[in-house]
């Protein structure tokens, strides 16, 4: 049986990477997508030497052309994905920093906006017809109504991203393309219950039973 393929977007050494080893572990190809190409080379080791087998590909959440490129290549080199992980959002705490609506637009572009694009690259009718799932990492601050004051942002954004979650959950649930978010709550600490890799299973979980599109974590 042939394999099939993840696209992670927003690669790295926390949850992005925890969840791709997830899909990796039930035998999923894995696409890595993240803009730092000295990042991705050492993160395709890591997979490599874990027995995963692991593409990457540079685009940057910012600049939503790349990740048209990316995406597109993606599906000329491997063909149609079964599922997309948007696992991005600035999370540098913004101190005393003001808050201009050029800020604000810059990175609700990251944190919420090229989720959507990423969606809608993804959603094609061949990826219907592998009954394909994308799911978001969403924020529990945003859910829970109490945002973190140094993240006003990314609060924000996740905010947008929550509602956009349940839009198109039930815009392509008709096509029987699933969508759902991962509602992470709280701080991720590798040395408790809350780690990337627990978290990261909650993902799996959801691509497999198609049920509850939030899940808070």
């Amino acid at each position: 049986m042939e394999k099939k393929t993840l696209i992670l977007v927003g690669a790295g050494k926390g949850l992005g990477n925890a969840v791709a080893r997830e899909f990796a572990s039930h035998d999923f190809k894995v696409v890595l997508i993240a803009r730092n190409t000295e990042r991705l080379k050492q993160y395709e080791e890591e997979f490599k030497s874990l027995g995963y087998e692991v593409y990457t590909k540079v685009a940057d959440a910012a600049k939503p052309e790349t990740l048209t490129k990316a995406i597109h290549e993606v599906q000329r080199e491997l063909g149609t994905p079964d599922a997309l992980v948007y696992n991005v959002g600035i999370t540098e705490p913004d101190g005393d920093r003001e808050i201009t609506s050029e800020l604000l637009m810059e990175r609700y572009q990251i944190d919420a906006a090229s989720a959507y694009h990423c969606a809608t690259l993804v959603a094609t009718e061949e990826f219907a017809s592998k009954r394909g799932a994308i799911i978001f990492t969403g924020g529990g601050f945003a859910k829970t109504f109490q945002p973190i004051m140094s993240l006003k942002p990314l609060s924000i954004d996740k905010a947008a991203l929550n509602a956009m979650n349940i839009v198109l959950h039930h815009e392509l649930k008709p096509k029987d393309i699933f969508v759902g978010s991962i509602i992470v709550k709280g701080v991720i600490d590798p040395a408790t219950d809350h780690s990337p890799e627990n978290i990261a299973k909650e993902y799996w979980k959801m691509y497999q039973e198609r049920g509850n599109f939030e899940v808070v974590v």
